[in-house]
């Protein structure tokens, strides 16, 4: 996969918007599935959304759905993660993943153990 770099973190008011990016400086990144996960100090790191290879399907956790949007440009090789209407819960360090997937994979991978790749994360904070 090569490397995966996240950027667009920082401090951030409730209610704002924050977009993050993740490159990759893989030759085959349309070939991967792609998503964000976040981990909050002293808990778990957790699911936020995933995209397919062509970006024709996205899936989220109920927690930021209708809130978060994610999207990639396969001819920049980059995933973005727009994020509106940002809460304090959303206070995390996010990571990016990627896991090569069949063209006819459908189901949405959703849990980090399935995901091979990993970025080094950025921080979002969010002010009350």
């Amino acid at each position: 996969q090569g490397q995966l770099v996240e950027s667009g973190g920082g401090l951030v008011q409730a209610g704002a918007s924050l977009r993050l990016s993740c490159a990759s400086s893989s030759y085959g990144f349309s070939s991967y599935a792609m998503a964000w996960f976040r981990q909050a100090p002293g808990k778990e790191r957790e699911f936020v959304a995933t995209i397919s290879r062509s970006g024709g399907s996205t899936h989220y956790a109920d927690s930021v759905k209708g809130r978060f949007g994610i999207s990639r440009d396969n001819a920049k090789k980059t995933v973005y993660l727009q994020m509106n209407s940002v809460k304090s819960e959303d206070t995390a360090v996010y990571y990016c993943a990627a896991q090569p997937v069949h063209p006819t994979m459908t189901m949405p991978l959703e849990n980090d153990y399935e995901y091979d790749y990993w970025g080094q994360g950025t921080q979002v904070t969010v002010s009350s």
